[in-house]
């Protein structure tokens, strides 16, 4: 492998993270615009329902094309494409007019997203080597995070105001920003060359030699208990926090610090924390995560807060780390890491997508959010096992 100059990596990194800054914010910037939605195009709760979650079904077929077309277009272009995709998906939704016309914009996020989220760990993967590529992949990660902060926060307080209470305008402009963020991409980014491969096989071969791999196999299944936990926890969380008699505004909040906690963790755990005791990592913050999950629960007051505050420290660690195996200690080769965050992300948003369907659905059969949490609490005493499974070089 080639590794170019070596301060221009981090000029890499900066791109990087605007790039999936934007993702976020177009994601974010949704649900605070809600309202204004429904009362313009005169449509259902429910329908809005299915457009929110419209982009991640989406996201789970395209994540697998993803890769491939990373793997075999380049990070360069590919990447380009996708920041193209989410403005577009953002832009476009100026021009709505109803149901039918709002649902495939925004889905249409779906195809973008896993570009950056695939893309953005390959290029890492090409530009630094194993001792930095935690930290750079926990900064790259931090990027969604924010821009997910930034929608909640700005969206009505500042961007609305600014553009006269105009929920169309205000998608425009995260669509001018993805769109101008791509082009610094475009005109800033210099190619770096891996191994050439002179046959590339479709995308179903590359597939089947990527899941035959022991630890790509417990991976996968840990991606897919991890993002439902992630998922059926923070789509819920707010109203879990109002359930055990927080104000809605203070539930809001309890919420957004449990996102800001898991930022600088993020950063530091995946570089701090030795390759060969990775998988130690895993099983300790999923065993915290199960702890965290059941004083949610079972605790009130400051105590919930500081389990709040645990839950973001040891559930974000857990996506780089798994990221980070599978970049280094799975033996895949370099040329098909695309191809293999594509399976990873197609996989683990299955459990995404199912588990806040889960939760809510045992909230209206229990009358409570008991069941739900302990079913997440589950899931991560499921991942420990599989820890200890894990092979490292």
């Amino acid at each position: 492998m080639i590794y170019a100059k070596q301060s221009y990596r981090w000029v890499v990194l900066t791109l990087l993270w605007l790039l999936y800054l934007s993702f976020g914010l177009v994601v974010g910037s949704m649900a605070p615009l809600v309202t204004p939605i429904v009362e313009d195009l005169n449509i259902s709760y429910s329908q809005i329902g299915l457009i929110l979650g419209s982009w991640q079904l989406v996201y789970i077929l395209a994540s697998i094309w993803a890769g491939n077309i990373i793997d075999r277009w380049g990070e360069h272009k590919s990447l380009l494409l996708g920041a193209l995709i989410i403005g577009l998906s953002a832009s476009l939704r100026y021009f709505a007019q109803g149901f039918g016309t709002l649902l495939p914009m925004v889905a249409l996020l779906g195809i973008g997203g896993p570009m950056m989220s695939v893309g953005g760990p390959k290029t890492i993967s090409l530009w630094f080597d194993s001792k930095r590529r935690g930290i750079a992949l926990g900064i790259f990660m931090t990027g969604t995070s924010i821009g997910i902060l930034l929608g909640f926060s700005l969206t009505n307080s500042v961007v609305m105001p600014i553009t006269d209470s105009s929920w169309r305008v205000t998608f425009l402009s995260y669509g001018i920003l993805a769109f101008i963020v791509g082009l610094l991409w475009l005109f800033l980014y210099r190619d770096i060359k891996s191994a050439e491969i002179s046959v590339r096989p479709g995308v179903v071969t590359v597939l089947k030699q990527i899941v035959k791999i022991r630890n790509v196999q417990f991976v996968l299944l840990m991606g897919l208990f991890s993002f439902a936990t992630i998922h059926g926890l923070m789509n819920w969380l707010p109203k879990i926090l109002e359930t055990s008699g927080m104000s809605p505004v203070l539930a809001g909040f309890a919420a957004s610090a449990n996102i800001l906690a898991g930022i600088p963790a993020v950063i530091v755990l995946p570089h701090v924390v030795p390759s060969r005791l990775r998988g130690r990592l895993l099983a300790i913050a999923a065993f915290i995560v199960a702890l965290g999950l059941g004083g949610l629960i079972g605790l009130s007051g400051i105590y919930q807060f500081l389990c709040l505050i645990i839950l973001g420290i040891a559930g974000s660690s857990i996506l780089p780390v798994l990221l980070l195996i599978l970049m280094d200690n799975s033996g895949i080769p370099v040329e098909y890491v695309g191809s293999a965050g594509g399976v990873f992300y197609c996989v683990a948003e299955i459990g995404g997508f199912l588990a806040p369907l889960l939760v809510g659905a045992l909230f209206d059969i229990s009358g409570s959010f008991l069941a739900g949490i302990l079913l997440l609490v589950a899931l991560n005493i499921v991942i420990i096992p599989f820890t200890f499974r894990l092979k490292f070089m």
